[in-house]
């Protein structure tokens, strides 16, 4: 099995790694709030909730689920709304891939496919699917006919642009810079 680093936490970290419904929640929840706190919000949940079971995430009761989200420290910074998120998400798995979210990645048959299937999930744009589908592929080895292509510059090998590239503290830095920089240059630019 494979341990990923992004939440920088052993507990968080472990979480992602064992469950694909987390990793899901953690890419979700991975927008306007530090990447590794994002990624830490699924252990969070599990913790406060018991179980990240995509039906009993998608079953409880929404205020009751907000309040867990959004009780300190929160999930996310907007914890209510992305409680109200993440139950959308379970519904999604429950309802289309039987409550198993690594099914959205095993059954695609193409990287185009896996990309398509990851941007119909609610929360997730064309960037955001992108950077999960190049997560995939060089961190969990689900690497599909095409992942790269349907990936762009998200998948290059040492290009620190995203969470994909997150293996340790100093890409986690490195990929810090590269989106400031990137944010610098459109500011300047725009």
């Amino acid at each position: 099995m494979v341990s990923l680093t992004i939440a920088q936490d052993p507990t968080a970290d472990r979480v992602l790694s064992e469950d694909p419904f987390a990793l899901l929640v953690g890419m979700l929840l991975d927008q306007q709030f530090p990447m590794e706190r994002a990624f830490a919000g699924p252990a969070k949940v599990l913790e406060r909730f018991g179980t990240l079971d995509p039906a009993a995430v998608a079953a409880a009761d929404p205020e009751a689920f907000a309040d867990l989200c959004a009780t300190p420290p929160a999930v996310h910074r907007y914890g209510r709304s992305m409680a109200a998120r993440i139950q959308a998400l379970a519904v999604v798995v429950r309802d289309e891939y039987a409550g198993d979210a690594s099914k959205l990645w095993r059954e695609a048959a193409t990287g185009a496919e896996l990309v398509g299937r990851v941007r119909a999930l609610p929360g997730f744009g064309e960037q955001k699917a992108r950077i999960f589908t190049a997560l995939l592929g060089k961190q969990l080895g689900v690497r599909p006919p095409g992942w790269e292509q349907a990936c762009g510059a998200y998948a290059e090998t040492g290009s620190y642009r995203s969470v994909a590239d997150v293996v340790d503290p100093d890409s986690l830095q490195r990929v810090r810079d590269f989106k400031k920089a990137a944010k610098a240059a459109a500011k300047s630019g725009a």
